[in-house]
């Protein structure tokens, strides 16, 4: 005689399996294919696994595709993803260069620009247009920063070989000292690792040894300056002073730009230009720190489509000296209230 006869142990049998298989979904966890949500401005990154070895911890955490979709659609980060990269400014809202920009931006045609602004001592900031341009020649403040960053890391200073195509590759913008460097920083792997530290989060490195067509926006362009010229800095005070050094002894031929709205003398910049080979445009940008009516400005201007070099150095300069007075005028107003 059997202690469980047939047909219980066949119902028991059917139990084990359906516990089993609950037990099975609940360690499955959900899986998201890797995507990229814009929203108000932002860029959010999602990411999901498809793991079965998840913690429980991990498990609760975890949002459900529709509460997430519901997030990204709020303007909110998903629950299980990092904060966004803070503004290179403070949380107040940016001042809106528009108005002042018109006349320039009425000429434009097939022209597209950016600007920012950002007043050092109030944190104050300016801008224009969020677009990603081409970074052309500026993008070798950011080659060096990465070098130098590179170099602190292994505890060196930069060889004399080093030294030389930096100088090279910031003061007369040679472009095969350039290509040198790049090729020494690890190229776009290397110069977007360096990024993630200098806070840069809309910018990425060119492919191949194509290191003109990195993508950057303006406001990038001002944490890059605040990286090169603040004091908060993954860049040691040694590697700072290098560079705007170097920023402030640019060839004569290369001192347009941001220099347009600064008192005599006191500009740090890096232009840049280049024509497309496919649609002859040009590109035409400069960066830098200026001094005006006793106040310390960072200042990006970015511009693509241009007919000419000339033309596109003439819109950026006109485009620099409006933004500058329209915004260095809302910071005396804000400063007397």
């Amino acid at each position: 005689m059997h202690d469980n006869p047939p047909t219980r142990r066949r119902g028991r049998s059917r139990r084990e399996q359906r516990r089993r298989r609950r037990d099975r979904r609940r360690h499955m966890t959900w899986t998201v294919t890797s995507a990229v949500i814009l929203t108000g401005g932002a860029t959010y990154a999602i990411t999901g696994t498809d793991s079965a070895e998840s913690s429980s911890s991990t498990r609760a955490k975890a949002p459900s595709p529709p509460a997430v979709s519901a997030r990204a659609k709020a303007g909110e980060a998903p629950a299980d993803a990092p904060e966004p990269s803070p503004s290179p400014t403070s949380t107040r809202r940016p001042f809106d260069l528009g108005p002042a920009l018109a006349p320039v931006t009425a000429l434009f045609g097939d022209n597209r620009m950016s600007v920012a602004m950002l007043d050092v001592e109030s944190g104050a900031m300016a801008t224009y247009g969020h677009d990603a341009f081409d970074t052309a020649s500026i993008v070798k403040v950011d080659i060096l920063a990465t070098l130098l960053l590179q170099a602190q890391d292994e505890g060196r200073r930069l060889s004399t070989e080093e030294r030389a195509q930096s100088a090279a590759m910031i003061q007369k913008s040679d472009n095969a000292s350039t290509s040198a460097l790049w090729t020494r920083i690890g190229s776009a792997p290397g110069l977007d690792a360096a990024n993630e530290r200098l806070g840069l989060t809309q910018t990425q490195g060119g492919g191949g040894t194509v290191w003109g067509i990195t993508q950057t926006t303006a406001e990038d362009q001002i944490r890059l300056l605040q990286a090169v010229f603040g004091d908060e800095s993954p860049l040691s005070e040694a590697s700072r002073a290098y560079i705007q050094d170097l920023m402030r002894h640019v060839v004569g031929s290369q001192t347009w730009g941001v220099s347009a709205a600064a008192d005599s003398g006191t500009t740090a910049l890096k232009n840049g230009w280049l024509k497309r080979t496919q649609t002859k445009k040009w590109v035409v940008n400069s960066i830098g720190r200026i001094e005006r009516e006793g106040r310390v400005y960072l200042m990006a201007v970015l511009l693509n489509g241009c007919s000419t070099q000339e033309v596109g150095i003439s819109i950026v300069e006109q485009a620099t000296r409006a933004s500058a007075a329209a915004f260095s005028r809302r910071v005396r107003e804000k400063s007397t209230t």
